[in-house]
């Protein structure tokens, strides 16, 4: 079974978003911050990671641009997940490496198709 990170402080984003991807048939892990996402990334190595931007550690976007540039995990699809929509936070988080931006609240049908097609 696939496995996603969601990385999401935000108790309510993080639930809906679990359910959408446990419906979805994937298996969830989630952190409510880098650090954490750091510790999980390490031991079991997702398929895929849905990053918030803001954070109380490190921002989404730090966060994203580090697997980025790390070999070991340059290769994870990276979704951000942001409530920030404008063109230029969709630009800045693509120049930072990430496969794909969904803005929140987030679609179901969005985010699965988003998912899937990474993961083909």
């Amino acid at each position: 079974m696939n496995s996603v990170l969601v990385v999401e402080d935000s108790a309510t984003d993080l639930e809906v978003i679990s359910l959408y991807l446990k419906q979805a048939g994937l298996s969830v892990v989630v952190a409510k911050n880098s650090q954490e996402a750091h510790e999980i990334i390490d031991k079991n190595h997702p398929n895929l990671i849905i990053l918030d931007v803001i954070l109380p550690d490190q921002s989404g976007f730090e966060l994203c641009r580090e697997l980025k540039n790390n070999p070991i995990t340059n290769k994870i699809p990276v979704v951000i997940s942001s409530s920030k929509n404008t063109d230029v936070d969709k630009l800045w988080g693509n120049m930072l490496g990430a496969d794909a931006y969904i803005t929140k609240p987030v679609n179901q049908v969005e985010l699965i198709e988003t998912i899937k097609t990474l993961m083909a």
